[in-house]
């Protein structure tokens, strides 16, 4: 069903929760595609957050269909994921996931639910630690969000002065809450953090120099020894070890 609003929150996921930003580069090549299809439909752009395998957005519909505006977006991003890593198949997980935002209230609460994402996944202590979001740039430092934010639109539902407007908005954003947009549920927590793991499972690949990224498309016998080998890493639980490779969780079992 179509928002009436026209705005949108949308989360976007690795298939089989799989990462889909492996460093800096990957972020920021996403950020530019964001910003090539908000010139290109005028599509409004009120948060973000890039998480190792999922996104969120907080847009509002430009001159196409909001799934139209997404596909182009993710087509693009998977070309270059797919050229970066000498990879194919399926990056994300089926259509994105998506929620109308009906009322200026919710609109808030989603705002806040998105910059709170790494500090709620445990990555960060503060919403400002944490690079890939739209916080830094409503809090006026810069970073790589200036050019993509529509943030005039936000300010203007706290206050009229900018200075007032940011500094009641960094209040509300850093208000502790227990909101679940999207009924997204975080994993059980690790003996490894996704960062610590990320490392470990690097080490094992490099002995043969290979890419994350390529894991999935190697030859079935080849795969299932990295598997096998995984499962002996101290700390590195087969659920985190799926989502980082980008496999199921069942083939690990079975390696």
């Amino acid at each position: 069903m179509k928002s009436r609003s026209g705005i949108y929150h949308i989360m976007l996921r690795g298939a089989n929760r799989q990462e889909i930003f492996h460093d800096d580069e990957d972020c920021l090549k996403f950020l530019e595609l964001m910003h090539i299809y908000k010139l290109k439909t005028k599509v409004g752009i009120y948060s973000w957050c890039l998480m190792s395998n999922h996104v969120h957005l907080l847009l509002k519909e430009g001159n196409e269909d909001i799934s139209a505006t997404m596909k182009r977006i993710g087509v693009c991003y998977v070309s270059y994921y797919n050229w970066k890593y000498r990879t194919n198949g399926h990056l994300f997980q089926d259509r994105f996931k998506s929620e109308n935002v009906e009322n200026l209230q919710y609109l808030l609460t989603v705002v806040k639910y998105i910059h709170q994402n790494p500090v709620k996944a445990g990555i960060v202590k503060r919403v400002d630690q944490w690079r890939w979001s739209s916080c830094r740039h409503y809090y006026g430092t810069q970073g790589e969000g200036r050019k993509l934010l529509d943030s005039d639109f936000i300010f203007g539902m706290f206050s009229g002065d900018i200075i007032l407007a940011r500094e009641r908005f960094k209040e509300f954003n850093e208000m502790a809450n227990q909101d679940q947009c999207l009924d997204y549920h975080m994993d059980e927590r690790r003996r490894l953090t996704d960062e610590e793991a990320r490392e470990e499972i690097k080490k094992l690949l490099n002995e043969n120099e290979i890419e994350i990224a390529q894991v999935k498309s190697l030859p079935r016998l080849q795969r299932n020894l990295i598997l096998k080998k995984t499962k002996e890493i101290k700390g590195l639980t087969q659920r985190q070890t799926a989502r980082i490779l980008g496999v199921s969780k069942t083939l690990i079992s079975k390696s």
